[in-house]
């Protein structure tokens, strides 16, 4: 099939994503919260990029963009999100965009292929709102009330003030039209180092890990750091510690071969070197792709903070307060990506789980969905130092574009 395919510009793909670097540049990546103004500019770049692929859409009622064919035939959804973590890389969401733009315009003109790509950016899948806001809107997982309720976690604006600043409080939010398309393909970074560190050129994701986060609160007694003696204190922040210390103990006996865990944020009470910190908080997280290990972490957890209320020094609640399912990616989807990557690197790929949370697990909810990775250089992501090789940019492009063919022509 490589060799008698129209192909890939990977000049233009570089150019697009260098264009999208320029938006919000700081140092060598980029600083493109939701809704900032950068992120805006983002997907008006994206708006009037569409009709060079047969395509046409806005910027809807929560900050996503929809590009629709009126092409006859089938349709393949495919796209990934514009905004940034804070002080970011230029790679997370973008490629994805932009691979799916190049999908579209070599694609969706030519009369050989019967369909078309439709591409969108998903907004908020970095959750400074809420993560994965907008594809879950798309989905019909979202509620007026989750919107009204929802806050920046940087400055702590609600969604409502940020939607009318943008100027999209009055429009519709795009539902999903089920049944329109065969499914929904999403190329990433990595964000790791396997692939780098194999020699790999393509990443074929098998499964998106569910995440699970916890705010776990400790309650001492707040009391002065220079009389309170060492043997009578209930020192929250100790007990905090300690309690980190014990999960890194505890945890591996019960974990599975990928599980992973992190205490993303911890505060202290009153916060001040001269009080004893009379409450504690962490914000915890744990991911995997399979629900029945982290059931088992989570009742290991709520038995380790039991122990420690026995202990009679501070009490500790455990919280949770996210959940996402794991998701399986579409079999005949892999099948797809890996048959594109004999053809554009060399079957240089690996099938692998995705560490990682993304749209395509939201869309996985209503329809087949799949993902490649391309390496990440260093395995860095979520700092301005992501990168990848412009060799390898181009050939995921490649291998995208020609799965997305595939997909349409089977």
């Amino acid at each position: 099939m490589a060799d008698n395919v129209s192909r890939v510009d990977g000049t233009r793909v570089l150019a697009d994503l260098h264009a999208l670097r320029a938006i919000g540049t700081y140092k060598s990546g980029v600083h493109k919260p939701t809704f900032s103004e950068p992120h805006l500019r983002s997907l008006e770049w994206l708006v009037q990029r569409l009709p060079e692929a047969g395509l046409a859409g806005d910027i809807d009622g929560i900050g996503n963009v929809l590009g629709a064919s009126t092409k006859p035939g089938p349709k393949l959804l495919a796209g990934s999100h514009l905004e940034s973590q804070n002080h970011a890389g230029w790679l997370d969401g973008p490629l994805g965009v932009v691979y799916a733009l190049e999908a579209a315009r070599v694609i969706n003109p030519d009369p050989k292929i019967d369909g078309a790509v439709e591409v969108a950016a998903w907004c908020d899948e970095e959750g400074h709102f809420g993560h994965f806001l907008g594809s879950r809107s798309y989905v019909g997982a979202v509620a007026e009330a989750d919107i009204d309720s929802a806050r920046d976690r940087n400055d702590g604006r609600t969604m409502r003030e940020a939607l009318a600043s943008a100027g999209l409080a009055d429009r519709p939010r795009v539902q999903a039209e089920r049944g329109r398309h065969i499914g929904y393909l999403e190329a990433h970074i990595e964000q790791g180092e396997t692939l780098e560190s194999s020699g790999l050129k393509i990443g074929i994701v098998t499964s998106i890990v569910g995440i699970w986060q916890y705010r776990i609160t400790f309650t001492g007694e707040q009391n002065h750091a220079g009389t309170t003696r060492m043997a009578i204190r209930r020192d929250a922040g100790l007990a905090l510690a300690r309690f980190c210390v014990a999960i890194d103990d505890r945890f591996p006996a019960s974990c599975g071969p990928r599980t992973v865990w992190t205490t993303g944020r911890i505060t202290l009470e009153p916060g001040a070197p001269s009080i004893i910190p009379g409450a504690a908080e962490m914000l915890f997280q744990i991911r995997d792709d399979d629900p029945a290990v982290i059931a088992r972490l989570e009742d290991l957890l709520r038995a380790m903070a039991a122990e420690v209320d026995k202990q009679g020094r501070c009490s500790v609640a455990v919280e949770r307060i996210r959940t996402g399912a794991p998701a399986r990616m579409d079999a005949s989807f892999q099948q797809a990506i890996e048959a594109a990557s004999a053809a554009f690197a060399g079957g240089k790929s690996l099938r692998m789980p995705s560490g990682a949370g993304h749209d395509a697990q939201i869309l996985a909810t209503i329809m087949p969905a799949g993902m490649l990775f391309v390496p990440s250089i260093g395995g860095i992501s979520h700092h301005w130092t992501e990168n990848t090789a412009d060799a390898d940019i181009v050939t995921g492009a490649e291998v995208f574009v020609d799965a997305c063919r595939r997909l349409l022509v089977r």
